[in-house]
């Protein structure tokens, strides 16, 4: 089990209250996922990713990065249930423009077939980042970031015994959230889209469906449009 959170937004927004100060910050929710933290922020030169292998609640840097704002943010905290607490095993991995967390459990690895360089660049011993590598593997493939993702949910989906795989990925100024197995929330704030693995604050937040993917595009801070009959799988939008 883990937490995590995913911010895209039209204009900088502060990540304070996500990270320490709202009533289920990450900050606090770390008490029960002590073992590692990433904050990964999009600045104009690429992603900025800090993460350590303390609790959050307990490590001064965390706190530090509250004061920062960002148009992109992934946050994670982790409770390890693949993979020792080690700085690779740690939440949110990067590859070059794309940033991605998991929270779940993948109980058949052998699913997620994944390119020899992409396999390459798994640096520790966790089923996220072979995830992740899968993911990419199908955005190499078909030549296009979106096409690429629905393509890998498309085979997470036709596999019942693919276990847990909730994930946020973002590349550019599009974000990608998908639920199977764990709980996922979304809210919209003026312009500003987020989601989390549970109700980060007081807010009305609305749960995505199982196994809904929801795609934003931050550039004009609302979500894209699909349509559920034609992909096969669920669509959340924010308005």
């Amino acid at each position: 089990m883990c937490r995590m959170f995913g911010l895209a937004a039209a204009r900088p927004v502060a990540l304070r209250d996500l990270l320490c100060e709202a009533p289920r910050s990450l900050r606090a929710l770390s008490c029960d996922h002590p073992d590692g933290w990433g904050v990964a922020i999009r600045s104009r030169d690429g992603w900025w990713v800090e993460r350590d292998t303390s609790m959050a609640a307990e490590c001064a840097r965390f706190g530090d990065l509250a004061s920062i704002e960002a148009t992109h943010a992934i946050a994670h905290v982790r409770q390890k249930t693949v993979g020792e607490t080690s700085l690779a095993n740690t939440h949110p991995f990067q590859r070059g423009p794309f940033v991605f967390a998991h929270n779940g459990t993948i109980a058949n690895l052998a699913a997620l077939a994944a390119s020899p360089s992409r396999i390459a660049e798994i640096e520790g011993q966790t089923d996220s980042e072979r995830l992740f590598a899968f993911l990419l593997t199908h955005i190499d493939a078909a030549g296009d970031v979106t096409r690429g993702v629905e393509s890998a949910v498309r085979v997470i989906h036709a596999d019942p015994d693919i276990g847990s795989v909730n994930f946020v990925l973002a590349c550019g100024d599009q974000m990608f959230a998908h639920r199977l197995g764990r709980s996922l929330y979304a809210l919209a704030r003026d312009g500003v889209a987020i989601v989390a693995s549970e109700p980060l604050t007081d807010e009305p937040w609305t749960e995505l469906g199982e196994r809904e993917l929801m795609i934003v595009d931050a550039s004009h801070a609302r979500t894209a449009p699909a349509d559920r009959a034609k992909r096969g799988y669920g669509f959340a939008s924010l308005s």
